[in-house]
């Protein structure tokens, strides 16, 4: 990963523009993505196998796609007890943050009827959960827990396996404590397609949520008709606007942690403060891994231009570090989630908030995960006088060419009831 200084030139939202450019879509994998998910609906667990050989253990036999009780239990017993109590605390924050995002139903009364907004949860939902370069058992807290909040009845997970055809034992504990029904060793686009489709051992859920990689994630678009998804939570990303003196061995680990999520991640740090941006650059030269993250600083006219930068880039992760970024918190309308003053690491694991985030400038229009994903609003219409309404209503259906829907208002006229 190279950290590249730019003194923008245009206006903020080419340069956000540019900078997106940077990292490939969800287009590039399409046609690829549409054979596997078109394998799996045909061939069910026998595709998913094949798939889970060709890009996982890598030509050994696929393991059972189904992971037992038993070794639930097994990777459990097996965990470090201070990983367990940081996947406990991590479970009990995101599921109180989630559970005070929930809403009553909300009743609006006419006078002559009614009309309730009413929340359901869906009956089955699932949790992505990547593998690759590093386990995520956080990932597992993120999901179940807000899905077991917003009332799910049965939640699975599924994961990749490795070469060795196991799924790291960390993912595996998380979802023994967060208490998830059914964990599935498959991964990739083949993995979505199954749980969206349903096979022989896998069955079709409601909802998938959760990260990962362009496959991941064009397969949840493409079969977003048949399942609910979250957002197209893709490689991650990270703006921050730091004031001039900001301090900067934090801002640097946060820059560092933040490229650890590897190829197709990208970083942007944006400053006024011109010796914040070299003094940066020279720090991350000493340490910066070779991830093939993306990192650019953007040395900023104004704090104005930074946070129209920011709200045009719309980024996944945002952070206002220093007392007059910080200041701007207020005016941010476009960022998954904001730190202020502090660093992205504790939204990822334990503050509370959720670490699955729209990705790809997804936050002008989409939100972090949250009971709403697994929750679906519907109406429930009562009606204590109809006359009103059918002969306000009637004229409307017939200019629609919509006849019996007029009669079958009309035909309800004196049919009246107490509320």
């Amino acid at each position: 990963m190279r950290a590249e200084i730019i003194t923008p030139i245009g206006d903020a939202h080419s340069v956000a523009a540019d900078l997106r450019r940077l990292v490939p879509g969800g287009n590039v994998v399409g046609s690829a993505v549409a054979a596997i998910t078109g394998d799996v609906r045909a061939g069910g667990d026998e595709a998913v196998r094949h798939y889970t050989e060709l890009h996982d253990t890598r030509g050994a036999p696929a393991p059972e796609l189904r992971v037992t009780a038993a070794e639930l239990e097994e990777a459990l017993a097996g965990l470090d007890p201070a990983v367990v109590a940081g996947i406990e605390l991590a479970n009990q924050n995101v599921g109180r943050v989630a559970r005070e995002s929930l809403r009553e139903p909300t009743t609006v009364d006419f006078g002559t009827h009614q009309v309730i907004v009413r929340d359901a949860p869906v009956c089955r939902a699932a949790v992505y959960v990547p593998g690759g370069r590093a386990p995520y058992p956080s990932t597992v807290v993120m999901g179940v827990a807000t899905a077991r909040a917003a009332g799910v009845g049965q939640i699975a997970v599924c994961s990749p396996p490795g070469v060795d055809g196991t799924v790291n034992a960390a993912i595996i504990a998380a979802c023994a404590i967060t208490g998830v029904d059914e964990v599935y060793r498959m991964g990739g686009a083949q993995a979505i397609a199954a749980l969206a489709y349903g096979t022989e051992t896998v069955k079709r859920v409601d909802v998938i949520v959760g990260p990962g990689n362009l496959y991941v994630q064009e397969a949840k678009r493409q079969l977003s008709d048949r399942v609910g998804i979250d957002s197209f939570a893709g490689p991650s990303d990270m703006l921050v606007i730091a004031d001039p003196d900001a301090d900067l061995e934090p801002l640097a680990l946060d820059v560092l942690a933040q490229a650890e999520h590897g190829a197709g991640a990208i970083v942007v740090v944006v400053s006024t403060g011109a010796d914040l941006l070299s003094r940066l650059a020279e720090r991350l030269l000493q340490t910066l891994p070779d991830t093939e993250a993306v990192c650019r600083l953007i040395l900023a006219p104004s704090l104005d231009f930074a946070l129209e930068l920011s709200e045009a880039f719309a980024p996944e992760h945002l952070e206002l570090l220093g007392p007059l970024a910080e200041q701007l918190a207020p005016r941010v309308y476009h960022a998954g989630c904001l730190f202020v003053g502090t660093g992205t690491a504790f939204g990822d694991y334990i503050a509370g908030s959720n670490h699955t985030l729209p990705t790809t400038g997804a936050a002008r229009f989409a939100s972090a995960l949250g009971p709403q994903h697994f929750r679906r609003t519907f109406t429930e219409v009562r009606i204590a006088n109809h006359d009103h309404l059918a002969r306000a209503a009637a004229p409307l259906a017939r200019a629609e060419g919509f006849e019996l829907h007029a009669q079958s208002m009309e035909i309800r006229i004196g049919q009246n009831r107490t509320p």
